[in-house]
């Protein structure tokens, strides 16, 4: 993970990267690969191969290979679909196998991708990428150490950016509170009192037998997206990572917003307005559990919407950024081109069709179908999100919260070096001190948020210092942006599009 990272908020939407130990040899990666494959038109015509991780995606990915196998019938797609727990090391297997496949998913944990360039992994869309097709893009979606390297494109962003992380409301559990407005909407939350007022009227109204609140926290720690939600808008815009780009300073110790919100969640505790065995069930139980009206409010994402959508779970509401007043004193904060998604081999025999394949996933009408139809995420093409064209409520007001992200300084931007930073992982994290701290095994709340930022300070320190001895320029000072004012877009001082 680049050192960047910490400021970024799209870590990953679908679950944590794992190790996959029992994978070793070629034919273990053979036998990964025979898990599962689809593919597009006939098997005539010229054949690649591709790779990726989508899984309740697959709906959209499955129609994408239908709609490129009748217009292009000369070019057979083979796509197999891994596990992203295991992806990173069955794609460092494959290339060392030399057996990885024509597209792919760019695997970003365990080897960057500029070391991917370096190694040569990856091929250069230069023949490819014209400039019509290059301003098909919006601005910023083709930066220099993030998908450009040495003024040589090798990816592109796939979707857009918005809040990582939303509050869902049960509009049932509300109604049956009394909690709606004289039109019949629910009274969504906008505060953190009004979140304690909504789960303390619930928990009277249902006689105990319905909480306000609740989570799953059995399989991940979780916590982390809580503090997304409610310390953004209390004006700590380092939100659940922590660190301040105003100073390049991790503030869980010193901020007070941080120990602010542990005591507001562990008041919530105390007055049994959580589900009480949040911390044991998982979150999958927990959305189940959400879905029925054992609760009334969880935080979660927007995959949350296709499961509940699937069993003809509808009645539900979501907002985000909500902060001790109605004010918000942060947000969201993107980066250029957000994340790149997918690239094509360096050693494809057949590059022209992979970049048909390419081209056709990253194309505007393949946008619109990902979140107007499919309702999957944002797009990355602009005109994919509008809202007014999505019969969904509940994913239309999603795709609304759009305009609570707004673009955030980023070192690598300002110094590319940077994004060779390594930065080791730190344990516990938040959301295992915020555990910690629910389940009682930690009592110093004010101690264990001073040595979580310490230990995160240190190591950030500690990449930098790695990253000089590997010849790199960089600097603490890379990570400080002490003209940032955390309510307004930051102005990327970048080409908005390449030379």
């Amino acid at each position: 993970m680049s050192a960047s990272d910490p400021s970024r908020t799209h870590l990953s939407r679908r679950g944590l990267l794992r190790s996959a130990a029992a994978l070793g040899g070629a034919a273990a990666l053979g036998g990964a690969l025979s898990a599962c494959s689809s593919s597009s038109g006939g098997s005539g015509g010229t054949a690649i191969t591709h790779w990726d991780y989508y899984d309740s995606q697959e709906p959209w990915v499955k129609n994408e290979l239908a709609l490129f196998g009748r217009a292009h019938p000369s070019i057979h797609v083979k796509r197999t679909k891994n596990a992203q727990a295991s992806y990173d090391n069955l794609f460092n297997l494959a290339e060392r196998s030399n057996r990885a496949p024509d597209t792919f998913f760019l695997t970003k944990q365990t080897v960057p991708i500029n070391q991917q360039v370096q190694k040569g992994w990856l091929l250069p869309l230069d023949k490819y990428a014209t400039a019509e097709w290059i301003r098909s893009f919006p601005p910023y979606s083709f930066v220099e150490g993030l998908n450009v390297f040495d003024g040589k494109i090798y990816s592109a962003p796939f979707t857009g950016s918005g809040p990582a992380n939303q509050l869902y409301i049960n509009n049932k559990v509300f109604r049956d509170a009394g909690l709606t407005n004289p039109d019949g909407s629910v009274q969504v939350p906008k505060t953190w009192d009004d979140m304690s007022r909504a789960a303390a009227t619930i928990k009277a109204k249902s006689g105990g037998k319905t909480y306000g609140l609740g989570f799953g926290n059995g399989s991940t720690n979780l916590f982390a997206w809580w503090f997304d939600v409610l310390v953004r808008a209390a004006g700590s815009p380092g939100g659940a990572t922590g660190l301040d780009m105003r100073t390049g300073k991790y503030t869980y110790g010193t901020d007070r917003n941080y120990a602010d919100l542990i005591e507001l969640i562990m008041g919530w505790k105390k007055k049994e307005y959580f589900y009480p065995d949040s911390l044991s069930i998982s979150d999958e139980i927990a959305r189940a559990y959400f879905e029925r009206g054992k609760f009334g409010m969880t935080v979660g994402g927007v995959w949350n919407e296709a499961e509940w959508t699937s069993h003809g779970f509808t009645d539900y509401s979501i907002t985000t950024l909500i902060g001790p007043e109605e004010t918000r004193k942060g947000y969201f904060y993107t980066t250029p081109a957000s994340s790149p998604l997918l690239a094509i081999n360096a050693h494809t025999k057949h590059p022209d069709a992979a970049w048909e394949w390419f081209s056709w996933w990253y194309g505007k009408d393949a946008g619109v179908r990902w979140t107007q139809k499919y309702h999957e995420d944002l797009s990355v093409h602009p005109e994919a999100n509008d809202a007014s064209k999505i019969s969904f409520k509940p994913f239309a007001d999603f795709v609304a919260l759009d305009k609570l992200a707004i673009g955030g300084p980023q070192p690598w931007i300002r110094n590319p070096a940077t994004s060779s930073v390594v930065v080791p992982p730190v344990q516990p994290d938040l959301g295992a001190v915020v555990a910690g701290v629910y389940s009682g095994q930690i009592k110093n709340v004010s101690s264990a948020l001073k040595s979580l930022g310490d230990r995160s300070q240190s190591a950030l320190e500690q990449g930098i210092q790695e990253a000089k001895k590997q010849g790199l320029k960089v600097s603490a000072a890379d990570w400080v942006f002490s003209d940032w004012d955390p309510t307004k877009p930051y102005k990327w001082d970048i080409p908005e599009y390449p030379k």
